[in-house]
């Protein structure tokens, strides 16, 4: 009797070892997966950054170019013709290099906020695709800590890529909005939806469901938020919802601390 409480003490003891090995690598998985993403955005950004700068720039002197030899090619009919399929290629080219280094990491996003950036791509993948989007981003117009900004975007831009290419839909919602301290973001399709053993793998984070919803999910959930979707026959929906960051609280000066620093100041 003994020997077996001995033994049930041991088992118990080896089992909390490991439980909290598991609670150790799934943490250390977690913020490995997270420094992944980090990096996947800075390369974006570089990325983006290179194609504008250098190939870019390259292109607007190659169409420069083209354009003297457009102006030297008057009388030559037949050449004219060739520098003028040459200069549309180019313009093409330059188009097509915008909105790769636009779609890595739109300058928008930097610049004005996640608003302004779910708009331009919005846009931009209604005119691509051929399906129409209805978008509602509210009335306020405060920026956001820009990872959540960036957060926010990709889980759009992956949502939407989704819909794109395995919905069937002619039509999606995006909603996004501030209701208290939480933000709201949500992609509603009206396609065919998502099996249902396909539909539960993908709500128990299964390996199988793929990259891009990872991604997402562990974006949402590097933000202390949550990712839900809900699919039936009439379409599927993904909805993000993120707290905000609580304001951090700043001393204030009372008039002592004043006083103190105006001695100081007199003391200079």
């Amino acid at each position: 009797m003994w020997k077996l409480s001995k033994q049930s003490r041991q088992l118990a003891l080896t089992h909390a070892q490991l439980e909290s090995i598991i609670l150790e690598r799934t943490a250390e998985l977690q913020i490995l997966s997270q420094r992944l993403l980090q990096v996947q955005d800075e390369e974006k950004r570089r990325l983006a950054r290179d194609l504008h700068d250098s190939t870019g720039q390259t292109l607007a002197a190659l169409k420069i170019s083209i354009s003297f030899l457009l102006d030297h090619c008057r009388q030559d009919s037949c050449t004219l013709g060739l520098a003028s399929k040459v200069a549309t290629l180019a313009d093409q080219a330059i188009d097509e290099i915008r909105t790769t280094s636009y779609l890595l990491h739109p300058p928008l996003l930097d610049e004005v906020g996640f608003r302004c950036a779910a708009e331009w791509y919005v846009e931009g993948f209604a005119k691509r695709s051929g399906i129409k989007v209805e978008l509602d981003l509210g009335t306020e117009r405060e920026r956001l800590p820009i990872r959540m900004e960036v957060a926010l975007f990709r889980v759009l831009q992956e949502a939407l890529t989704n819909v794109h290419r395995h919905s069937g839909a002619i039509r999606v919602s995006v909603c996004f909005h501030r209701r208290s301290e939480t933000i709201f973001l949500e992609i509603k399709d009206s396609g065919s939806g998502i099996p249902a053993e396909r539909l539960l793998r993908l709500r128990q984070g299964n390996a199988e469901t793929g990259v891009g919803l990872a991604g997402m999910r562990e974006r949402v959930n590097e933000l202390s938020g949550t990712l839900d979707i809900k699919s039936d026959g009439r379409g599927t929906s993904i909805r993000a919802l993120i707290p905000l960051p609580k304001p951090t609280s700043t001393r204030t000066i009372q008039p002592r601390d004043q006083g103190q620093f105006d001695s100081a100041a007199s003391a200079d």
